[in-house]
């Protein structure tokens, strides 16, 4: 017995001194270029934050919440259990941003030792909590209320939804701190447990749980997240299943169509996932189709993906959007960027799996036909930017307060991809590639990081391809504006598309007849075409051609531009399909059709997804400024106050 405790000790003795020469050998440099760029300390610190973030580990964080809708606020209280990381420490810093606070208790104790300073924009105000003696580990409750200038919820009334009053939360990047005071910043994640009243049905980002009480949902999340992650949705919600670990939640009139739209297809795209990394480890995964003016494609919300109801297209072309907000279950949600910073290590990531797993389900060329379109996406992205030279590097630099929100553009999903696809084929292939995916998201599991601590990961995984890690450019890839590098695709599914549009174009150039057009062209040219391959033509004539001919203008070609779209009536113009529907608006107002700007600013009036808004206002205003602003000036409220913000921005006003 003496003999195996002795051996047992050995043994633990040897564990524990591999452990630490593990833990303390020096770390191999990058190229001296990156090493040049590296922040002094991964990860790196978020500038976004007023919070002293890194003095404390947040152990749990539960919420009681109160929603009402006649005051049209959220009241309650917030509760922290931490630990402090920083012994010295004498304060707590939080968030706050346009947040009433009227109560501060540590360990029970009431104080008024609190202060919420001035406002600093876009960062809000910081809630400073002193206190002479704070215990290793303590409890800090606060009680809140939001105000009218919330930013991070939007409210609408019987007559702005089917019939009952609805609220809705989006708190990426930083409206976290608009709803609860809190450390909000993606470096600092914790499980929650939320009990919210309300007297319509809740739904949130974790898995619902029993309760006895009368008009409240409890709820709890047991995988660390982040603030900005909570999602927060009451209305007059019911709920259909659409898959064995899936229900769709909506309002009642949109129900039949959004269970028709998911129904069978979301299991397969989890156990698509499944395969590239490892097993879902969220228990559930459900949607939420909110309102019209939900600003955003979707929302990664842990188990409960706000989604738009623009992917409703009756016949599942845009339900790719919920591979995206899936693949996020891992890329952002499991795995999280340490600081706005890093953006692409949320996006680029999901983009490049959300491809990974259409392509496993439809194929290797649905895969490179995406990347294409992606592409065309990231080219008006940039053009469009008033900062491109600073918001189109791939890793961003807020660090003097900017906020995040005026970052955020098709660069970190476009951009973020194509490295790693092009880091894919450079490394092998995918079955090469593969086994860092798993790797990569198992040794990050349920923390955040930044993007060096990414690089030493892909250095340190192929050590026998570090001379071809060496030679990328780096620069290039992650720190200079402007498009990528050019990655090959597979074009099996453009070829047809862009021989079409070549030929458009070609055409108007010579012809002016509208019965010659009605000769040459016909409703078969596109009747095999998918919705998204539409989306390409569409885009591809928009920039005249497949060579993108700038000099080419529609405007100029009015007859070409009219028989187009009433040889193509049905098949495109009457699509339902919200990606095609703005498309058509973008190919009508480049031919200067003036019979059809009203219709685009009506079309304003039903969306409020920023996807459509924001180009849909840059282009009525490119055409018809006064149009634009009375459109802008009718419809401002009805839209979501980020969205508001942005296109305020974008009309100059």
């Amino acid at each position: 017995m003496v003999v195996m405790h002795s051996l047992v000790v050995i043994i633990a003795g040897f564990m524990l001194w591999k452990f630490i020469k593990e833990i303390t050998k020096p770390r191999k440099m990058l190229t001296p270029f990156l090493e040049s760029k590296r922040p002094q300390q991964s990860p790196e610190f978020d500038y976004s934050t007023l919070s002293n973030y890194r003095a404390f580990k947040v152990n749990h964080t539960a919420l009681n919440l109160s929603i009402s809708f006649d005051r049209q606020t959220i009241s309650g209280d917030v509760l922290y259990d931490l630990t402090k990381i920083a012994q010295d420490t004498k304060e707590i810093h939080l968030d706050t941003s346009f947040l009433k606070v009227s109560k501060v208790e540590i360990d029970n104790v009431s104080t008024e030792n609190y202060q919420i300073h001035e406002r600093k924009e876009p960062l809000g105000s910081q809630l400073t909590i002193k206190q002479e003696k704070l215990n290793n580990a303590f409890k800090l409750r606060l009680c809140f209320e939001t105000t009218d200038k919330c930013t991070a919820l939007q409210w609408l009334n019987a007559k702005q939804t089917s019939g009952k009053p609805y609220v809705f939360s989006q708190l990426e990047a930083i409206h976290a701190r608009s709803l609860f005071p809190c450390f909000d910043t993606p470096s600092v994640k914790s499980t929650f447990t939320a009990s919210i009243q309300s007297p319509l049905p809740v739904v949130f980002s974790g898995i619902s749980t029993e309760t006895t009480e009368e008009n409240t949902y409890v709820f709890e999340q047991k995988v660390p997240i982040p603030a900005y992650l909570i999602g927060i949705a009451s209305g007059d919600l019911a709920s259909a299943p659409i898959g064995p670990r899936s229900t769709v939640y909506t309002e009642p009139f949109r129900l039949d169509d959004c269970q028709w739209e998911f129904s069978g297809d979301v299991e397969k795209f989890i156990t698509a996932a499944e395969k590239i990394i490892f097993p879902y480890e969220w228990g559930t995964y459900d949607i939420l189709v909110n309102v019209n003016s939900y600003p955003y494609g979707g929302m990664e919300s842990p188990n409960m993906t706000f989604a738009t109801p623009t992917l409703i297209a009756y016949d599942k072309s845009n339900i790719d959007v919920i591979a995206h907000e899936l693949a996020h279950s891992w890329s952002g949600n499991l795995v999280t960027n340490c600081s706005w910073n890093h953006f692409w290590l949320n996006e680029g990531w999901t983009v490049y799996l959300e491809r990974r797993i259409t392509g496993a389900i439809h194929g290797e060329a649905t895969r490179h036909f995406s990347a294409l379109i992606g592409l065309n996406d990231l080219k008006n992205s940039i053009d469009s930017m008033k900062n491109p030279q600073r918001f189109s590097t791939l890793v961003q630099k807020l660090n003097d307060g900017t906020d995040p929100d005026e970052a955020f553009s098709s660069v970190p999903y476009e951009k973020g991809f194509n490295l790693l696809f092009y880091l894919e084929n450079l490394l092998g292939g995918t079955e090469e590639f593969d086994p860092f995916i798993k790797h990569y998201f198992s040794k990050f599991s349920k923390k955040s990081l930044d993007t060096f601590q990414f690089l030493d990961t892909l250095f340190e995984f192929y050590p026998s391809k570090r001379q071809l890690l060496e030679s990328v450019d780096w620069e290039t890839w992650l720190f200079t504006p402007g498009m990528p590098p050019k990655n090959e695709f597979m074009t099996t599914l453009a070829d047809d598309v862009f021989e079409l549009a070549n030929k458009w174009i070609s055409h108007a150039g010579k012809i002016n007849d509208a019965e010659e057009f009605a000769r040459i062209f016909s409703v078969q040219d596109v009747s095999n075409f998918n919705s998204n391959q539409i989306v390409l033509f569409l885009e591809t004539l928009t920039q005249g051609g497949s060579v993108a001919d700038s000099s080419f203008d529609w405007s100029e070609h009015q007859v070409a531009a009219k028989s187009l779209l009433s040889i193509y009536n049905d098949n495109i113009v009457q699509s339902k399909n919200a990606e095609v529907v703005f498309k058509v608006f973008k190919f009508k107002i480049s031919a200067h059709l003036s019979e059809y700007y009203q219709d685009l600013a009506d079309w304003l009036a039903t969306v409020g997804r920023m996807k459509f808004v924001r180009p849909g206002y840059r282009l009525l205003n490119s055409v018809d400024r006064d149009l634009a602003l009375a459109t802008f000036d009718k419809l401002k409220d009805t839209y979501h106050p980020i969205c508001k913000a942005l296109v305020k921005q974008d009309l100059d006003l």
